[in-house]
Parts: structure tokens; sequence; C-alpha cells
């Protein structure tokens, strides 16, 4: 029996080759500016942080530099922040909450924390509007020894520098329609897989990390959003992208196990948000709060408990 074809590369059930990598990677065209729509917004920041240039992507080092926000007065004594946005280049309010944040709510917080602030880990996906790099890898499955992403490899060399883990890290995503459309059929395309359609939640959700779960944490920055955006529901199976709900908005994964980026450090406190900017009544603004309520909501707590 023959497989159906569900994406317009490769051959179904076997995984791509080198040339059908290639054959993908010509469809894709750049469809927005890094320089003009992130970088412009990072360097006015250097008046309250220091700018940190932790790196150039090799597909075109001038085209993509990497940069970084850190605290200008660091304390080795105080504990570290990390945001990390952009990690998918295509989840916008990644990449625009971070630097929201930074702009806006940074100050009132860094009296008691050291911030660094990577907005946009992968600034080709960014242009491209992709999930992947130019390799048709997932960044966000490479944070691990010798990863074999740049964008991967170079956010951890960064926090390698600062000496101690985090105590928090926010890794700042969104889940959106074309998951679904483009993205996953993708994944199981390239590996030579059948593709198993999903369902997209329709709303705001965080994912924690199951070897430390930390759920009073979690719930306070679903508590946050609440006041900005609606909260995803689970699914009829009591799931959220197939994982099970663990309270209100909020699921757990194996962070490290997975190489994803909320598990590049041992910090104590870690969540992965989740905004979903496709649903009718979330505007890109509103997308951005919600970023930055997580942010805060989460903050206000750790603060708080230690």
């Amino acid at each position: 029996m023959s497989l159906t074809r569900f994406y317009p590369v490769g051959t179904p059930g076997q995984p791509w080759t080198q040339a059908h990598k290639a054959q993908w990677l010509a469809r894709i065209g750049r469809k927005r500016s890094y320089q003009e729509e992130v970088v412009s917004k990072i360097t006015p920041l250097k008046e309250k942080f220091e700018l940190v240039q932790y790196g150039a992507l090799s597909y075109d080092p001038r085209r993509y530099p990497l940069f970084a926000l850190k605290s200008l007065n660091w304390d080795d004594s105080k504990p570290v922040v990390l945001i990390t946005g952009g990690v998918h280049g295509y989840e916008t309010s990644g990449v625009h909450g971070a630097l929201s944040f930074a702009e806006t709510q940074a100050a009132r917080f860094e009296g008691a924390v050291n911030f660094l602030i990577a907005p946009c880990v992968s600034p080709w996906g960014y242009e491209v509007i992709n999930r992947w790099n130019p390799q048709a890898l997932d960044p966000n499955r490479s944070f691990y020894p010798d990863s074999p992403s740049e964008e991967a490899a170079a956010l951890m060399a960064l926090v390698s520098t600062i000496g101690s883990a985090p105590l928090v890290h926010f890794d700042l995503h969104e889940t959106t329609d074309s998951d679904e459309e483009e993205f996953r059929p993708a994944l199981a395309a390239r590996d030579g897989k059948s593709f198993e359609p999903g369902i997209i939640p329709d709303g705001f959700y965080l994912v924690g990390d199951s070897d430390q779960p930390q759920p009073e944490f979690q719930k306070a920055m679903i508590e946050a959003v609440r006041r900005v955006t609606h909260i995803a529901p689970a699914d009829d199976q009591g799931n959220i992208i197939g994982a099970p709900l663990e309270q209100e908005g909020v699921i757990n994964y194996p962070t490290k196990k997975l190489g994803l980026c909320a598990g590049l450090s041992d910090a104590r406190y870690v969540t992965t948000t989740e905004v979903y900017p496709d649903s009718p009544t979330a505007s890109p603004q509103e997308c951005n709060e919600a970023q930055v309520a997580a942010i805060c909501g989460g903050l206000t707590f750790v603060l708080s408990s230690q």
C-alpha cells in the first residue's frame, strides 16, 4: 500500500536526503527584516542594558548578528533571570514580548535580580517565518552538547559565561495555526513518518519542566496572563497538544530530554510560554502584552518566595 503525499517535498515514508533538504530550502524566501524590525529595537536599549553581541549566524554574519541585553549593574550576589525569545523565529510575540519587557518592565525588578535577555535567538527563522534553520533543524530540539544548531550552540555558550545557573528562565513562544498547516507536516515528511493531525489550542498556556514542575510558579503566571488574554482549555481528552493538563493552562514536558531551550540550564523556575496569535480575539499587541504579563507574574511570585 502506498502512502499518501501530504507535503510537497520528499517521498512518503522515507526520510529526507540532503537533496530534499535543499529542495525545501529553495522554497523558503524572506518575508520580513530582522534588521528593521528587531535590531532597530534592540540597539536603543543599550541606554538601559549592556548590549552584548554573542555571535553571528554563518548563513550571513552581517545580516544575522546575535544580540543579548545584560543588566548594566550586574551583581554576582543577585540571582539571574534568563529571558529567551525567537528560538522559533516565526513566533513573533516571543521576540517582541521580550523586547517590550526589557523596555517597559525590567526596571521594576532590577534591584533584586540580574537580567540576561536574548530576544531573537533565530533571526534567519524570524525573517523567513519558519520554525527551522536552513539545515531543516529545529533549534528548540537542539539544546544539548555539540549541538548541530548554530542558534542553540551560540545561546548555550552565552549562558555559560554568567558563571552560575539562572534562577529563572522564561522561554517565550507561540502556538500558531501554521504549526498544523505547515510545520508538523514538514516534520513528519522530513522524518519519513505519517502525519497525524492534531488540535491547536485556542488561548494561552504554559509548558513547565516535568522534572521540576513548580506548579505555584506556573499558576502565578496563568493568573497574571488571564487579565490580558484567555487561557487555553484542554481538549476532549484532557490534553493540550497531546500532553495531559496538570492544572488550568499548564502542561509539562521533560525539557532536558527533549533538548528544549527551557532545559538549557539548571534553573529552578522554568517555563515556556505559548501565546495563540491566530485567535480572532487576540491582536499582536495583546500577544506581546501576554508575554510581558507572564514574566511579571512569574518574577513577582519568585521574588516573594525567596
